[in-house]
């Protein structure tokens, strides 16, 4: 995994900055999720995508860990994660009507991509070793644009 601390240390502080962003959109907008039956969810999710980079990076910095080791418990991770997300995004999509029914889709397009994506990062470190790891890089770029679409839905479209 030579080269990789960079990369995983970047991970997280950047994760663990957003999910700070997100606790405060949270508390500022608090009254106005708590009336919307999705809101709350959707929170949440955010903060589990955040949660998932900070982990599966800081899992990563764990010297003289077995990368099948990693891969295993990524891979445990990711499908935790992913059937939390897959019910959310199931209610989400039921909920969603008119104008704002693409934008649940897109949505939840890119969440199960980015669920995806963590799977098979899991699977291939378990099996290829250093190779697998360039499986996370889009599974946590794509987590960051999912869990800040979801901080800008809490922190600003949410008061329009």
């Amino acid at each position: 995994m030579a080269g990789w601390e960079n990369f995983f240390l970047a991970q997280v502080g950047a994760s663990a900055a957003l999910a700070g962003l997100v606790f405060v959109s949270v508390s500022i907008s608090l009254p106005k999720i708590l009336v919307q039956a999705t809101l709350p969810r959707r929170a949440f999710q955010a903060l589990a995508v955040l949660v998932q980079i900070l982990v599966t990076a800081s899992l990563a910095l764990v010297p003289g860990q077995p990368l099948s080791f990693l891969g295993i418990e990524i891979l445990a991770l990711a499908l935790a994660v992913w059937i939390m997300v897959a019910v959310f995004d199931l209610r989400l999509l039921r909920s969603a009507s008119g104008e704002y029914r693409w934008r649940a889709v897109s949505r939840t397009v890119l969440s199960e991509i980015t669920a995806i994506l963590y799977a098979v990062a899991g699977i291939a470190i378990a099996l290829a070793g250093d190779e697998g790891l360039y499986w996370l890089v889009p599974a946590m770029l794509l987590a960051f644009v999912v869990a800040m679409i979801d901080a800008w839905v809490l922190l600003v479209e949410i008061n329009r």
